[in-house]
């Protein structure tokens, strides 16, 4: 099996180095594929199996073949592989032919991907860091910073001690931070330098790291087995915030689940200074 994390590439490549072994038929769907690279990474088995007039299981051994366990890690790294060559905002604005179907597929693939990553017990491991730690440190980059602030927001209705660090103040509020407290962290391509830096130091000082990020490429990885990979799809000239405020809100979910009498007792306790300082009109 090829190692995709070790030996990242695109379609050309991916079909280029299987060339000779691929049959008449596989070959269809290699020159489906490579000129119109969008049906691969938004469309689904049957599309692809329809548009090359095949049959669904030789698109499967087709993805095979080029080294994946099947068709959705196959589109994944298609998809990973177009955002990453169209990274830059203006470059997206240049070469933007998505429609508003498109633009659906995409961020409906994205949501998908948030529930797969938290699937069966996943969820559970990645709140677990957060339902002991002492105190709760959110570190984010720019695509991700409306998912940071919903999990601060949600956090801290629910539980203590949770702190959203930027760069400004990183210095004297990291000063605080130990072994027994846990980091969220949430970077997607292209990395920023800051995040994976701070989130270093973090780790080196005993914290406990949860990374949200969307490759096993992602600096933020080789911190911590405390990880999920999702989707973040371009939207416009711009990344999605749709996928990182959907795992945001789940985390927050599980952990209030967890908490149960305490983060209800919180909530009670917030919601009766909002009332005796009347903070809202109704």
């Amino acid at each position: 099996m090829m190692n995709i994390r070790k030996f990242p590439a695109s379609a050309p490549d991916l079909v280029a180095a299987v060339s000779s072994e691929l049959t008449p038929t596989e070959r269809r769907i290699a020159e489906e594929v490579l000129a119109e690279p969008t049906l691969l990474a938004f469309g689904t088995v049957s599309d692809l199996a329809s548009r090359v007039g095949t049959s669904r299981p030789t698109i499967v051994r087709f993805a095979n073949k080029l080294g994946f366990e099947g068709y959705t890690q196959l589109q994944r790294h298609v998809r990973s592989d177009l955002s990453h060559r169209l990274a830059r905002p203006s470059e997206r604005i240049r070469h933007e032919e998505r429609k508003i179907p498109v633009a659906k597929a995409a961020i409906n693939n994205a949501i998908t991907s948030v529930f797969e990553a938290v699937d069966g017990e996943r969820l559970g491991e990645l709140s677990k860091p957060i339902l002991r730690a002492e105190n709760v440190w959110i570190l984010s980059g720019e695509t991700s910073q409306a998912g940071a602030h919903a999990l601060h927001s949600g956090l801290s209705m629910v539980r203590p001690g949770v702190r959203l660090l930027n760069e400004r103040t990183f210095g004297s509020d990291a000063c605080e931070a130990g072994p027994h407290d846990a980091a969220v962290v949430m970077d997607f391509f292209r990395y920023r330098r800051q995040v994976g830096e701070a989130a270093r130091v973090l780790a080196q000082s005993g914290v406990a790291i949860v990374a949200i990020t969307d490759s096993p490429l992602s600096p933020l990885v080789e911190l911590t087995d405390t990880w999920c990979e999702i989707e973040v799809p371009a939207v416009g000239p711009f990344d999605s915030s749709v996928p990182a405020v959907a795992i945001a809100e789940l985390l927050v979910s599980r952990v209030a689940r967890d908490l149960q009498d305490e983060a209800t007792a919180r909530i009670d306790r917030i919601e009766a200074l909002w009332e005796q300082t009347g903070v809202f009109q109704q």
